[in-house]
């Protein structure tokens, strides 16, 4: 399983910003995180509407996080890109949900509790700066 480029993106672009001090401007985002700038104002967007980036117009614009990095989770930033996040189709209680004909297989509680670690596990990581140990804790 992998994420998206798209998401991979957008957590490129956040953790830049977090590292910010001030407001940048899309191209000086694209720069720092080797994203296209087309790609990078296209995520930009989707993250304003998300409530995780803050843009700015006119001469002194650009962007900044929305609320301290401490505050804005891992999995708030690849739900926001790549959608709800679980391991297998079949525990979407939408249209995809399980097709088994007694409604549940054997696996489901696995994929289950597999998606409940990964989903607590990014949401203790904030963009709040750490070392790769700290992360691992």
């Amino acid at each position: 399983m992998f994420l998206n480029n798209e998401t991979d993106y957008a957590i490129r672009i956040v953790s830049c910003l977090a590292e910010q001090s001030g407001r940048l401007d899309a191209a000086s985002i694209a720069q720092h995180t080797g994203v296209t700038q087309r790609f990078t104002l296209k995520i930009l967007h989707r993250l304003v509407l998300g409530g995780i980036v803050r843009s700015f117009k006119g001469n002194k614009g650009g962007y900044v996080l929305a609320r301290p990095a401490k505050e804005i989770t891992l999995l708030e930033v690849v739900e926001e890109i790549y959608g709800p996040l679980t391991l297998n189709r079949c525990l979407d209680n939408g249209e995809c949900g399980c097709t088994h004909p007694n409604g549940f297989c054997d696996f489901k509680d696995v994929f289950s509790d597999v998606t409940t670690y990964i989903r607590c596990k990014l949401s203790h990581v904030t963009f709040e700066h750490r070392s790769a140990k700290e992360i691992k804790d």
